[in-house]
């Protein structure tokens, strides 16, 4: 059974069943110090986590991802120079690049195009998978066509999709990120954060079930999804 747990903004903690049978628990965009996180850099000084992914630099993605490789020992995973960044930092780097699955063993990662900035690299979207779950983590991105080739090549089961507008896609390009990738859930992200990116889930997810049929979780920050 895979667990989404939300951690406020677009922070993500992901535990699934690696290649190798054994429990992973992934950490995606870990910005502790978000208004709304339930967590605290110290709650993971005792924690395994297995890997940390940032989609891009910006400071509410690369977050604390630092201080908790160095606390975890867990590399960063991204994008080239993020994962160079990650090592001159004194933590442990993976980089690639957006195309085929990262040449990690026990689970699959493969960075996806996002549309968005970013200092370091390129901004991507990252798919996660195991042998009991399969999570595409958008980033910030604006809408693309091409993310129903994120359905066609990986048919994710969970969709973590950025609402908010201003700096991503709002609740109507959201909607039809939702047709394009086809997820079996979809669970809203970045929004109502800051004042520029407020939108209201609950508009979000009537017009998704209406539209498409695929179900909507909002989590509250702490909350927790069990798949299946």
């Amino acid at each position: 059974m895979g667990v989404i747990r939300y951690l406020g903004h677009s922070f993500f903690e992901i535990t699934l069943l690696g290649l190798d049978n054994a429990p992973k628990t992934v950490l995606i965009d870990p910005w502790i110090d978000n208004p709304f996180s339930p967590v605290k850099l110290r709650d993971y000084e005792n924690k395994k986590i297995d890997y940390i992914i940032v989609t891009h630099d910006h400071g509410d993605h690369i977050g604390n991802a630092i201080e908790l490789a160095k606390i975890t020992k867990a590399p960063i995973v991204g994008v080239y120079e993020i994962a160079v960044y990650a090592e001159e930092q004194g933590a442990r780097g993976i980089g690639g690049n957006i195309g085929g699955p990262l040449k990690i063993p026990d689970i699959e990662v493969v960075l996806t195009p996002a549309l968005h900035s970013c200092q370091r690299g390129a901004p991507a979207g990252v798919v996660v998978a195991g042998k009991d779950l399969k999570v595409y983590h958008a980033g910030d991105t604006g809408l693309f066509a091409e993310m129903s080739f994120i359905h066609e090549l990986y048919a994710p089961n969970i969709a973590l999709l950025p609402i908010g507008g201003h700096f991503t896609m709002g609740i109507r390009e959201a909607v039809k990120a939702v047709e394009l990738v086809k997820p079996e859930v979809v669970i809203p992200m970045h929004y109502n954060t800051f004042p520029a990116i407020q939108a209201d889930p609950d508009e979000f997810r009537k017009i998704v079930e209406e539209k498409t049929g695929v179900r909507v979780v909002i989590l509250r920050p702490g909350e927790s999804f069990k798949y299946p």
